[in-house]
């Protein structure tokens, strides 16, 4: 239960992963070719996305699903007649070898 009393941190709308790892799987050269026809296409739909990427619609919901999940795409795969648009421009991974830390920042 949100009290009233205590203010919203500063970053509680900045998009924020669980772990570095999950990210890096997300972000498969597939995913990054249809992020960048997102950015730079901007579908309004994903049947659209679906001709442009030759992928099947199907697939492609479940896909933009997860990247919208973590904040790389906005639009809603599951009201198709809204365009699909990128939120994120770039990534900073720093990653220490000898521990079980990383960081994503968005930059």
């Amino acid at each position: 239960m949100a009290r009233a009393d205590r203010p919203t941190p500063a970053d509680a709308l900045r998009t924020s992963f669980n772990s570095s790892e999950a990210l890096l799987r997300l972000l498969t050269p597939a995913n990054r070719a249809l992020l960048a026809l997102i950015r730079g296409r901007k579908p309004d739909a994903i049947a659209a996305l679906a001709e442009l990427s030759s992928r099947a619609e199907p697939n492609l919901t479940r896909t933009v699903a997860a990247l919208e999940g973590v904040g790389l795409v906005a639009g809603a795969a599951a009201e198709w007649g809204r365009e699909l648009r990128a939120t994120v421009w770039k990534l900073r991974v720093d990653i220490d070898p000898y521990s079980c830390r990383g960081t994503v920042e968005i930059v």
